[in-house]
């Protein structure tokens, strides 16, 4: 096995140790992406710390996957300011063959004390349900009991329903609503749900604070 690479396990398997520096952080086992009989759970990943030289093909993805895309300067002032950002790259399939590398998605997030604030999570349109979001969710769930934290937070749009119930089925449990915190179009805006999961729960259950 290459070095930093980690090849998707058939369930119930652990998954191999990480070897890309601190992220996802503890050496614990992840959830397999897929099922072990998909070509999804065959591709090699690893996380790559995102970088200023990436934020074009990271908006790119971007502009791809939402009707209101966050903007270039969201992502550089992010870098910036030092948030923990990240990109799950994929090595390509034989049917690949273009590119050796594969943006499958990223994440930004913000810590604060005994938190974590989810800030942007996106998975390539055409590597979604694919088990990749899950997968993102738990290096990050990872990374952030690396860092003490207690709380992971995140806002979803409320008209997101799949989104949604992603995170429901996570274990996330919504704590409020933010009225029209979202853009919408045609000078409209949306609500965002805030929710919240509880990290020192060893069943994963989410709950208020």
């Amino acid at each position: 096995m290459n070095s930093g690479w980690s090849t998707l396990p058939a369930p119930g398997d652990a998954l191999p140790a990480w070897a890309s520096g601190l992220w996802p952080g503890p050496a614990l086992p992840l959830r397999p992406a897929a099922d072990a009989a998909t070509p999804a759970a065959q591709r090699r990943v690893t996380f790559t710390p995102m970088k200023e030289t990436d934020l074009d093909a990271v908006h790119g993805v971007e502009t791809r996957a939402y009707a209101h895309p966050w903007s270039r300067k969201h992502f550089k002032d992010s870098l910036q300011a030092g948030y923990p950002a990240v990109m799950l790259m994929g090595e390509a399939l034989p049917h690949e063959r273009e590119q050796a590398l594969r943006l499958l998605g990223y994440l930004v997030a913000m810590p604060g004390v005994d938190e974590v604030h989810l800030l942007n999570i996106t998975i390539a349109p055409e590597h979604q349900r694919q088990g990749w979001a899950r997968f993102m969710l738990d290096a990050l769930v990872l990374w952030s009991r690396g860092q003490n934290a207690q709380w992971l937070w995140l806002e979803v749009r409320q008209g997101n329903t799949p989104a949604r119930q992603l995170y429901e089925r996570y274990g996330f449990r919504q704590v409020g609503l933010r009225k029209a915190y979202y853009p919408n179009g045609h000078f409209q805006r949306e609500d965002a749900v805030v929710m919240s999961l509880r990290l020192d729960n060893p069943a994963g259950e989410g709950s208020t604070p």
